[in-house]
């Protein structure tokens, strides 16, 4: 069978940029350290997780012959992509996209991983492949050097008997883990309390995968209060919902709101749930795994709240921060109000005017601006937002 054409896989529908790659130099280490053991794997007996936009699964695939591939994804942009990049290569039927669940797991011999950015996913990972994986299993965990920590194999260790380091090549590097190690109860979903200014704390709950784990973002922080302005709606949008702080605290404050949270990642539609859960909101709280609101009806919500991230992956880029605007002005009707909290240096006043509505400032500190933009009657024309 060929090789993959690597040069050919795209990243849509995720953010496409001159500066973002659908694969980098760590997947093909990846795939070439674990060759041996790819070659000699049955049927389902790999797994694969952290593929961001279907490198190691249609690589081990095409290289190997395999099928049968069970894999997980965060975010769901990767699990279309790879559906996308998969039909391109003629390898549409090779794998399925499964939730971070023992089901995953089973029976499996060879775990391919790109090594997440924080140590609690990491945790959460090694703990699950460790407790359902087949006892001889052989763990390949790949990253770029510059976003790899000896912390990293330190969580490996606590799973497995033996963790080795391999050598570097075009800056990116191989962990090697096998031998698990007895498991216990997990740990995860992790949780915290905040005061908030509500008669309880507000609980936070959060799987390891969750940008800012059960934190109360100091972003956040700065926008809950400035919330108590916003427009009276039947439904709310909490886009890109996290760790769920922002619906629990809409919920929990409007007793009459029924809340909507989306977010594209898989343990953060997880944790809003848990979240929602832990504060008694979730009768009122639907959650929903959407990127940027794309199962939503135009002009369908009053009220969307939105803390926006400012990278993609490990760069820094302002795309997905644009793309969110753009969705939130399609789906608000005339006369709705989006409430954003980011930081001042961003500047992104011009654009919330452009991608919804005339734009005020509300509140600001010496890091953060919260804006309210309130969606234009008329038609809607975002222009070109990114490529």
């Amino acid at each position: 069978m060929p090789e993959l054409d690597f040069a050919a896989l795209r990243r849509y529908p995720d953010i496409e940029a001159d500066n973002l790659f659908a694969h980098d130099a760590a997947d093909r280490l990846l795939l070439d350290t674990a060759g041996d053991a790819l070659a000699g794997s049955a049927p389902g007996q790999l797994a694969v997780i952290g593929d961001q936009y279907g490198a190691l699964t249609l690589g081990a695939a095409a290289r190997h012959g395999l099928a049968g591939i069970r894999v997980h994804q965060d975010a769901l942009s990767g699990e279309l992509a790879l559906a996308n990049n998969a039909r391109t290569a003629g390898l549409a039927n090779v794998c399925s996209s499964l939730p971070l669940a023992p089901g995953l797991l089973a029976g499996a011999r060879v775990v391919l991983l790109r090594l997440p950015r924080s140590l609690e996913a990491l945790e959460e990972i090694a703990w699950l492949i460790a407790a359902h994986a087949d006892p001889a299993v052989q763990v390949y965990a790949g990253g770029m050097v510059k976003h790899m920590s000896l912390a990293m194999n330190q969580v490996l260790a606590r799973h497995f008997s033996t963790v080795s380091a391999g050598l570097a090549r075009q800056k990116a590097r191989v962990l090697t883990a096998s031998g698990p190690l007895p498991s216990g109860s997990g740990a995860f979903p992790l949780e915290a309390g905040y005061d908030v200014g509500l008669p309880q704390p507000l609980r936070v709950r959060a799987y390891g995968g969750t940008f800012g784990g059960a934190e109360l973002d100091p972003g956040t922080r700065f926008l809950l209060p400035q919330l108590a302005g916003a427009r009276t709606a039947g439904t709310a949008v909490d886009l890109g919902s996290g760790n769920g702080t922002v619906a629990a605290y809409l919920a929990l404050t409007r007793p009459g709101l029924q809340v909507l949270a989306c977010d594209q990642s898989a343990p953060a539609v997880a944790s809003t749930a848990a979240t929602a859960e832990a504060n008694g909101v979730a009768d009122r709280v639907r959650v929903l795994r959407d990127g940027a609101l794309s199962t939503q009806p135009d002009a369908s919500a009053g009220l969307v709240v939105l803390n926006p991230p400012f990278h993609v992956g490990n760069t820094v880029h302002t795309g997905i921060a644009l793309k969110l605007f753009a969705a939130a002005g399609r789906v608000l009707a005339p006369g709705g109000e989006l409430w954003s909290v980011w930081n001042s240096h961003l500047r992104y006043r011009p654009q919330l005017g452009r991608l919804v509505g005339p734009t005020r400032q509300v509140a600001r500190n010496p890091k953060f601006t919260v804006t309210v933009s309130t969606k234009r009657a008329g038609s809607w024309n975002p222009g070109k937002i990114g490529r």
